[in-house]
Parts: C-alpha cells; sequence; structure tokens
C-alpha cells in the first residue's frame, strides 16, 4: 500500500486530527507522542499543545492508548494476543478474535490467521482451533474492519471457553454438558438471552463467566458448531474438541478437482507388471500394490524380486500449493467409526491417486533382491506407470492361499500370490530373526448399526495376509531410509526411541508384584521384551502384561535426526508406503524424487534438516491429536451402547491403580471405566505404588494391576465417553489386619490417570 504523506500545516504549529488519525493508521511500528512530534515537526512549547489535543482526542474517542502506544478507535494495535475460533470461516481459514475487546465498541474484528509455511521456522507448534496465540496483524485490504494475522507464538489454550452439548430449558437458557470427562458432574449454567442460536442437543463453545449463588458456573453460547442429535455426529466432538480441521477450504478443493491425470512423461512403463492391491474390505483408497517374484540370478537360488509400488501424490500435490499447506495442517488422516477425515481431497485420494485396478496410475516403486533367508541384497527405486492387477481383501487372498479361491482370487492363484507368499516366508524368518518387540494385544474394531449406533465390538482375525503386507511396506521404508542417507539427502525418519530407565524400574515393580523377575542385560534390546512376555503366554497375566510392556515403551515420533526404530529392530527407517494419509510419506517420496533426479516436483532446495525437523514436530502433534480423537469417539459410541445397560453386571480386568480409584477394562467391549475408591467398602484402602494395588488397611483386601473383577455399570456418561462402576466381585482377599488405636481419618487425595495411547500397526 503506497504512504500517504502527512504535510504540516501550513499557517499552524498543530497537525489536524484528520492527519493525526491518518498518520497513526499509515504507521507499521508503535506510534506515541514523540513519534507525531518527530513526523509533524513539532517542538518546544508546540508538543504541550500537541500532547493536549491527543488527550482530547482520547476523551472523544478517537484515539485509544495502551501499552502499544496509541491507535485509531477501534483498531487493533500491530501485535495481538488472540483467541481462536473452534470454527472456520466459509473459505476454511482459520480465524481468531482478541483476547481482550470492549464490547461497548462492537463486535470483535474477525482476524484471519496465516498458517506458517513449510520450511518456515516458527517459535513452537501450528496453532489450532481453541489455542490462544500471539498475533502479528495488518488491516485486510479487501475486507474493512477485518485484519491478517501471521503467528507469532501460540502461547495455549483458552481456558476462558469450554466444549459442550446445550440442553434447553422450557424457560430460556439452559445448561451446557461438557464433553470433558474432568469436567463431568459439573454443568455450566447458561441464562435466558445467553443461548445464541443453538438449539437443544447442539454442540457449542461457552464463554465461561463466574459462578452463581447456586454453585454453578455461567456461561454464554459463543458459537454453534453442529447438531449431535444423531450418533453418527459423534465423531463431531473429537473434530472441535482437539481442533482437527475437517472442512477443505474452497481453495483446496478448486485445486484437486483442477488436477488431470498424469501420463507416462518419461516414468518406466510398468503397466504389463502383475502389480495387485491387498487391503480391508472397505477401504477406498488403494495406495500400495505388491508384487514378487523368484530371482532368476543364478547366484542368488531360492531369492525373490519383492516390489512394492505406492501411489505418486507427489505429482498432483507440490510443495507450497494450498494442497500442500491444507495436507501439512492436517498431517494425517483420522479414522473414526462413522467417518473419515482425509488428508487429502477426495479427488485426490480416492480418484487420481487411488491404485484402481485395470487404471493407468502413476507410482513411485521400490524393487528389493532378497535371498531365501530374507536377507535384503540390494534394491533400486523407480517413478513408473503400473496398471493394478487386481483389487483383494486380506480375508479374500488368505482363502484363496488356504485352498478357497474365487472367481477374482482363482486365475492369478499360481503366478501372483503363491510368490507373494513364499516370498513373505522368507522375509518373516528374516524379521524373527531380527527380533522385533511381539506384543499380542487384540485391535478391536466397533461396528456400527445403520443409525450410527453401536452394534457389536469385534476382534477382527489376525491373518497371514495381514503380515505379509505389514512386512513388504517395512522393507519398502528401510530402503527408502537407505537411499536417502546414501544420496546425504535430509528426510523425516520414524524414530522410536528404547524405555527410558524409570518405565524399566516401572517395568520391574509390576513383574515383580506378579513373582517376576526383570532380566538383566547389558543392551536394551526388543528381545528382551519378548522374552518377558514368552513368561506369561497362556497364563492368566498375559494380556496384562502384554500392556504392561506397551506402556512401558517410547512414543514413536518424526524427527530430521534418526534415532533408529526400536520396536523393529532397524537402524534406520521412514514411513514412505502411505503418502495419501500421512504427511511424513510425502515428504520422503518429494526427498527420492530430489535425490535421484526423477523429476521437478521433488523437495525444495531450501528444505533441510532444520526445516524438516520443524515439519516432524508439528505432523508428530497432528498424530498423537489424531489418536486420542479416535480414542475418545470409541470411548463416547460406548458410552452411548452402554447408557441403556446400567445396573448391568461384566467381566473386566483392573487396568489402572491409582490414589482416587481404580481403572476398568470390560472384556465384552474392551470400553474403559472407573471405580472411585469411596466405593470400595469400609475398609480404608492404601495406595501401594510399587505393587500397583490398593490394599485394605484392616481386611488387607487387594486389587492389584491386571487383576479379574466383575463390575456393575452405575453410570454412563456418553457426552464425555465415561462409565463408573462398582466392584460387584473379584479382587484378593488377604489377612485382616490386628485392630489398631483409631480409625484413620481422610483419605489420600485423588491422582489424575495418566493417559495410555495405543501405538497401532498402521503408525508404527
Amino acid at each position: 500500500m503506497a504512504r500517504r504523506i502527512h504535510p504540516k500545516p501550513a499557517h499552524a504549529a498543530l497537525p489536524t486530527r484528520e492527519a493525526v488519525l491518518a498518520f497513526i493508521e499509515d504507521s507499521p511500528q508503535k506510534v506515541g507522542k514523540r513519534e507525531i512530534a518527530q513526523a509533524f515537526g513539532i517542538t518546544g512549547s508546540d508538543k504541550i499543545e500537541l500532547k493536549r489535543l491527543l488527550k482530547e482526542m482520547q476523551e472523544e474517542g478517537a484515539l485509544e492508548k495502551d501499552r502499544a502506544g496509541l491507535r485509531k478507535a477501534g483498531r487493533l494495535p500491530p501485535v495481538v494476543v488472540a483467541d481462536i475460533d473452534s470454527r472456520r470461516d466459509r473459505d476454511g481459514e482459520l480465524v481468531a478474535r482478541p483476547a481482550q475487546w470492549d464490547p461497548e465498541a462492537g463486535p470483535a474484528p474477525l482476524i484471519t490467521v496465516l498458517m506458517p509455511r513449510p520450511g518456515r521456522r516458527t517459535n513452537g507448534p501450528a496453532p489450532g482451533t481453541g489455542d490462544r496465540a500471539l498475533l502479528k496483524i495488518e488491516p485486510d485490504g479487501d475486507t474493512p474492519g477485518r485484519y491478517i494475522g501471521r503467528v507469532i507464538k501460540v502461547i495455549g489454550r483458552n481456558k476462558a471457553e469450554t466444549l459442550g452439548v446445550f440442553r434447553a430449558l422450557p424457560a430460556g437458557g439452559g445448561r451446557i454438558v461438557p464433553v470433558d470427562k474432568k469436567a463431568q458432574g459439573r454443568e455450566i449454567a447458561v441464562p435466558p438471552g445467553g443461548e445464541g442460536d443453538a438449539l437443544d442437543g447442539d454442540l457449542v463453545t461457552v464463554t465461561l463467566g463466574r459462578e452463581d449463588r447456586f454453585g454453578l458456573t455461567q456461561g454464554r453460547v459463543k458459537d454453534r458448531l453442529g447438531s449431535l442429535g444423531s450418533e453418527k455426529a459423534v465423531s463431531l466432538i473429537a473434530l472441535h474438541a482437539h481442533g482437527i480441521p475437517h472442512v477443505f477450504p474452497r481453495e483446496v478443493l478448486a485445486e484437486a478437482e483442477a488436477a488431470r491425470e498424469v501420463g507416462l512423461d518419461g516414468r518406466e512403463d510398468w503397466r504389463d507388471l502383475p502389480l495387485v492391491t491387498i487391503d480391508p474390505p472397505d477401504a477406498k483408497d488403494h495406495d500400495d500394490a505388491v508384487m514378487a517374484v523368484p530371482d532368476p540370478d543364478p547366484a542368488n537360488p531360492g531369492g525373490f524380486v519383492v516390489t512394492v509400488a505406492i501411489a505418486d501424490v507427489a505429482a498432483y500435490v507440490r510443495p507450497g500449493t494450498a494442497l500442500d499447506r491444507e495436507a501439512l495442517l492436517r498431517g494425517n488422516s483420522v479414522y473414526f467409526p462413522d467417518r473419515v477425515v482425509p488428508m487429502l481431497p477426495e479427488r485426490i485420494s480416492n480418484d487420481l491417486c487411488s491404485l484402481r485396478p485395470g487404471q493407468d496410475r502413476p507410482a513411485l516403486a521400490i524393487r528389493m533382491v532378497v535371498t531365501a533367508e530374507g536377507r535384503k541384497l540390494r534394491h533400486s527405486v523407480h517413478r513408473v506407470m503400473m496398471r493394478s492387477r487386481a483389487k483383494l481383501a486380506y480375508a479374500q487372498a488368505q482363502a484363496a492361499i488356504d485352498g478357497r479361491p474365487d472367481e477374482v482370487t482363482g486365475p492369478i492363484l499360481d503366478g501372483i500370490l503363491r510368490p507373494l507368499w513364499a516370498a513373505y516366508q522368507a522375509l518373516a524368518a528374516a524379521r524373527d530373526a531380527r527380533g522385533p518387540l511381539a506384543l499380542d494385544l487384540p485391535e478391536r474394531k466397533v461396528i456400527l448399526n445403520p443409525e450410527g449406533g453401536v452394534d457389536r465390538v469385534i476382534v477382527p482375525e489376525r491373518l497371514a495376509a495381514h503380515r505379509l503386507i505389514e512386512e513388504f511396506m517395512i522393507q519398502a521404508n528401510v530402503a527408502a531410509a537407505e537411499t536417502l542417507e546414501a544420496a546425504r539427502q535430509p528426510l523425516i525418519y520414524r524414530v522410536h526411541d528404547e524405555p527410558s530407565l524409570e518405565k524399566m524400574r516401572a517395568l520391574g515393580e509390576v513383574m515383580a508384584s506378579i513373582g517376576l523377575k526383570l532380566p538383566k542385560e547389558a543392551n536394551l534390546r526388543p528381545a528382551l521384551f519378548n522374552r518377558i512376555l514368552g513368561m506369561v503366554e497362556g497364563s492368566e497375566h498375559q494380556l496384562f502384561l502384554n500392556e504392561v510392556v506397551l506402556r512401558s515403551q517410547a512414543q514413536a515420533v518424526y524427527a530430521a535426526e534418526n534415532a533408529g526404530h526400536f520396536g523393529l529392530a532397524l537402524r534406520r527407517y521412514a514411513h514412505f508406503t502411505s503418502p495419501i494419509r500421512r504427511y511424513a510419506d510425502l515428504v520422503v517420496h518429494r526427498a527420492l524424487i530430489r535425490a535421484l533426479r526423477l523429476g521437478a516436483d521433488g523437495l525444495p532446495a531450501d528444505m533441510e534438516t532444520g526445516a524438516l525437523s520443524e515439519i516432524g514436530q508439528q505432523i508428530s502433534a497432528a498424530e498423537r491429536r489424531a489418536m486420542a480423537a479416535e480414542r475418545e469417539t470409541i470411548d463416547r459410541l460406548i458410552a452411548h451402547h452402554l447408557a441403556d445397560r446400567v445396573g448391568a453386571t461384566f467381566s473386566g480386568q483392573v487396568s489402572g491403580v491409582t490414589r482416587s480409584g481404580l481403572f476398568i477394562k470390560l472384556d465384552e467391549t474392551g470400553a474403559d471405566g472407573f471405580v472411585p475408591i469411596s466405593t470400595l467398602g469400609a475398609d480404608y484402602f492404601r495406595h501401594e505404588e510399587g505393587r500397583h494395588a490398593l490394599v485394605g488397611e484392616r481386611t488387607r483386601q487387594t486389587f492389584r494391576l491386571g487383576d479379574k473383577v466383575e463390575v456393575q455399570l452405575m453410570e454412563a456418561a456418553p457426552v464425555a465417553g465415561a462409565l463408573r462402576f462398582e466392584i460387584a466381585g473379584g479382587g484378593r482377599a488377604g489377612a485382616p489386619a490386628p485392630a489398631r488405636g483409631g480409625p484413620r481419618k481422610g483419605r489420600p487425595a485423588p491422582a489424575s490417570r495418566d493417559s495410555l495411547t495405543k501405538r497401532r500397526g498402521r503408525r508404527a
């Protein structure tokens, strides 16, 4: 914007009011009396008159003054603390409002938040809905009264707001049921007139006020986010609670719709190769295809040539585009029982980059030569055009190998499927020799009915077909990392550190509580944990100890510096095989394209280790929020499912022990609930942290981590996904303690539960 000239008045020492306002409005820096005096050449005693003029302008409401200096009334300072709204504008952009604003000045102005571009250094994580951030702002020239803000720093969450479900009262106003488990039982009162446009059952954000005389916190509805009239909308709570972007901006959708199919364009023509996809039966995007053939080289008797082809997302999502910025913001796709929130629009993920049978699709492929023992001799990377021979489901492929082929698998059984299985058996032998962590935990899946409610919870059978694809993907990921390291090309690794000494001590204490001793080894390896799990295989402690070993592991993250992958027992590992649903994989694809000169759409030249490190932190945080949102949604769905069964008795296992009570995992659904310590009986129960147990001081009755119990469901809170139980049977009887002088007074203070995040196979 061209800067206006503010001339001094011809016959007066002081500038006009209009000139002062114009100067302040145009100035990009802090403006005070001194800056105005310098700009208009005011000296000596005239400064007293200038001070009087500025005071009059403030009293008239034309000027405002604060720590940042003078500014035109109603205009925000150059740097402002703002709260990011819980919903986006119509273009899908994040918007914020100043954290402090005088309502008498009218509605708070909106600030369009510009997200940091990939590679640009930021002071911490990218902002999300509900965050409070420090923004550097400037007026939006296209929209009067609006601003554009660039994030300086994310300060934290806006604690003056909360998320809940609005329940209307007949006389007006209503109550807000918070979605946070910790806030259960503490409803928020909304006075008449404070409900905005919210209807009964709507998910809303609420601005909190003070407690009223009845002890309820007062609140006013800020934003109506959507109706929760159906269980199909339960995932909406998690989306807003965690600030997960789920509506694509118009610019992103326009880019996706404008994309056209990529031609051969110098790629290797692999359209005649017998590549097939093997996925879950309900998969809509198919981003990986595989094949294997016996190695014809006589120097590698019994060996195989294994090929993994991955959809070439980099051909359609170019660095710096709106598609790319949105993919980085999302970080990954999020999977709920009732919906998928994809990282990329369907035009890309389900169409152009889906390896559909019989259709030409661009791919980035890794070809690996392995020995009969599964040891990799060499590999190569190729940019190709492929055509999938068949789309198979896991069970369908497994049935063919087990002697039950159908019309699809029958014709390809001998030529395609049997060589795949033979190559997998070789790779599996090498995997077993390597000794990765072998946890055996049931992966429960929630099956919904047509209305969106829970029909049943199942544990899908674990097939060799699943392990085949997993092993092929692991080997391709390793090969990608090795290629980039050899080329000295910066990349994003998938890093899994070894357990800390503190967690190992805790594991030893748990094992001692069930009569086992933690083996001592100089070097910590996954094989140690596998031996521990072997000690309890087939016993009552098997599931319990698998859970405890999982808790002892570090969180896998994305990083630009390699620290190896402890769980997989690999020295280098990178995610390459799912660029449709993980931004890390897209970065690795671009790095390969750049390192091997496979095209002009590789990683930008200025994208070095520092920038990749920041991207790794951002997408690691996005992954953690996705996992939390998925877990909480399942908790809410199951709480809905069990709400009609209050009073029923269930079998379960003690999954957590704290000073405030027991956490119970139900056998039937895998759902978690809580037993308050106050409901355990007339005895005083002491928390013995080292034994992970609550022990009755008088009766010596004991509830220990891993114990089988019967519980009665006393309360279900579907909005929060919370279940409250009471013990109906179980625990361990003990010899009563001798009588003591007097009753104990009080109980230990409650302790919060440490969250347990399951790391699923697809997130290894």
